[in-house]
């Protein structure tokens, strides 16, 4: 057997790398203690174990430089920070991991109405850039996005602003306030380093006062022993805070740095606009320096406010003039949009698309309607959508095929006694579909027994003398009653005629 294992190389895994980059043992860094088991009951009652992830403040052994590591500490830290920062934020929140879209302003726009992180989109030929917010609101019953706008000048106006802020002259006023940092920080130190003396002395005093107790007085021997422990407590804590901004110095700049630095200013704009310099290098920049762009549109006002807030925690605000939408110069003609109004009223979106084509008409630029293209045409000319209403006081009104089924005939059926003129229908337009109003008279008019005097219609013919079409329009015109049978071997129309006066007569002799 062989002393070593054999190495096996495979393709790595998001899993895998996550687990190295957030590991300590690979910063060289003893842990334990990172879990803790926890144990609850269902809904059903069924004990269930949970591991939980503790943050670093409670691992209960943290030694670092405890062997060799693939990675220091500061670079172990730093990872986490990045991975911290490129988590998925959550609602009202910005950050994110850098993507390859144009848009610049990528997880780090944020809307100036709500809160919300804004989204990128890219639409038309050029895949132009803009910003929305996914918080939507109701506007005439329908779904409208909190903040919708181009990314194109905004992203000009933040270039700019942050180019502006790299000029030499900004450079050498941020190096100046770095050393004066630097300089402050010293007396900073001082107040921590008071802080622990204050405790030191307090941790003192209160040992020196139980020890002093008799130990026959267990009461107040207690009473202070805990205070002895407390105060030893908040020794351990200013001394650990001193420690920590100990760690925390300020790196100080050296001369060949600073050099760099002015040089970089007056490079930038070259660097940010060169071919090689890709939208991702320029997302990496904006977000070494900038923490959070919040936008705000005034729509009423076609103008725009962002506020760029820094890493340091400056402000800077710039309004931007927002082009005025223009007429379109391809536009549906008024016919189409008119008929659109009309039949809104009455039909969705699909089937006045339906009647549109049927007509031969066609949109601005000379496509089929369809239901969304309707839906944008109703949506520019503000047109409300159609909402079923049915109106019981003069009957409701149907579609042949729902009126069919309503009362029990076939809609051929309907379609001819329209067209006899038995029964009324209604159309908007050439093209629409027919609709019956379903009245209380008309369900009375099919029946399944016609009652006495009524005849079939070949019957009615023979009995008044006259012609098929003679018989329907005095029927259409008043005239005649007619009533429609469902049932039975002779299904169809019958005609109310009237017995002559000069038959009673002979049937009397």
């Amino acid at each position: 057997m062989s002393a070593h294992a054999e190495i096996r190389w495979v393709v790595a895994s998001y899993h895998a790398v996550h687990q190295v980059l957030t590991n300590p043992v690979y910063a060289g860094a003893y842990v334990y203690g990172k879990t803790r088991s926890q144990m609850t009951l269902d809904a059903a009652g069924v004990r269930r174990k949970r591991i939980k992830l503790l943050p670093r403040d409670h691992w209960q052994v943290l030694i670092k430089e405890h062997h060799e590591g693939f990675i220091d500490w500061p670079t172990y830290e730093a990872n986490q920070q990045r991975i911290a920062r490129n988590t998925r934020p959550g609602p009202h929140k910005t950050s994110g991991a850098v993507r390859e879209g144009s848009a610049l302003l990528q997880g780090l726009a944020s809307c100036g109405h709500c809160g919300r992180r804004l989204r990128t989109h890219y639409r038309g030929r050029k895949s132009a850039s803009g910003y929305h917010c996914a918080g939507e609101r109701l506007v005439e019953g329908r779904g409208s996005y909190c903040l919708n706008i181009g990314g194109v000048q905004i992203d000009e106006a933040v270039t700019r602003a942050f180019i502006a802020a790299l000029e030499p002259a900004k450079i050498r006023a941020t190096v100046a306030a770095a050393e004066q940092v630097e300089m402050d920080r010293g007396a900073a130190l001082k107040h921590w380093r008071l802080s622990v003396e204050r405790a030191s002395y307090a941790a003192s005093l209160a040992e020196r006062r139980y020890r002093a107790v008799d130990p026959d007085n267990r009461l107040v021997a207690r009473g202070l022993e805990r205070a002895w422990e407390e105060s030893l407590t908040a020794l351990e804590a200013a001394k650990a805070e001193l420690s920590r901004r100990e760690q925390e110095h300020p790196r100080v700049l050296s001369i060949q740095e600073r050099d760099h630095l002015s040089t970089l200013g007056r490079n930038l704009a070259a660097v940010w606009t060169a071919a090689t310099t890709t939208p991702r290098d320029r997302k990496e920049l904006l977000g070494s320096l900038i923490e959070e762009v919040i936008v705000k549109v005034e729509r009423d006002k076609c103008a725009a406010h962002l506020m760029l807030r820094w890493k340091g925690g400056a402000l800077t605000e710039i309004d931007l003039d927002l082009p005025r939408s223009r007429p379109a110069s391809i536009r549906t003609d008024e016919d189409t949009v008119a008929l659109v109004r009309r039949l809104a009223v009455h039909y969705p979106d699909t089937v006045i698309a339906g009647i549109l084509n049927r007509q031969g008409r066609r949109t601005a630029r000379g496509h089929r309607f369809e239901g969304n293209r309707v839906c944008n045409l109703r949506q520019h000319w503000k047109i409300p959508c159609f909402i079923p209403n049915a109106d019981t006081a003069t009957g409701e009104l149907l579609t042949i095929k729902r009126a069919a089924i309503a009362l029990g005939v076939a809609s051929s059926t309907i379609h001819r006694l329209i067209n006899d003129g038995i029964i009324a229908g209604e159309q908007i337009t050439p093209g629409a579909p027919w609709r019956i109003r379903l009245t209380d008279d008309l369900k009375a008019r099919f029946n399944a027994e016609p009652g006495e005097g009524f005849l079939p219609m070949r019957e009615a013919i023979r009995a008044l003398g006259v012609s098929r079409q003679t018989v329907l329009q005095r029927v259409k015109r008043g005239e005649l009653e007619a009533v429609h049978v469902t049932r039975g071997r002779q299904k169809g129309l019958r005609i109310k005629v009237m017995t002559p006066q000069s038959e009673l007569f002979e049937r009397a002799s």
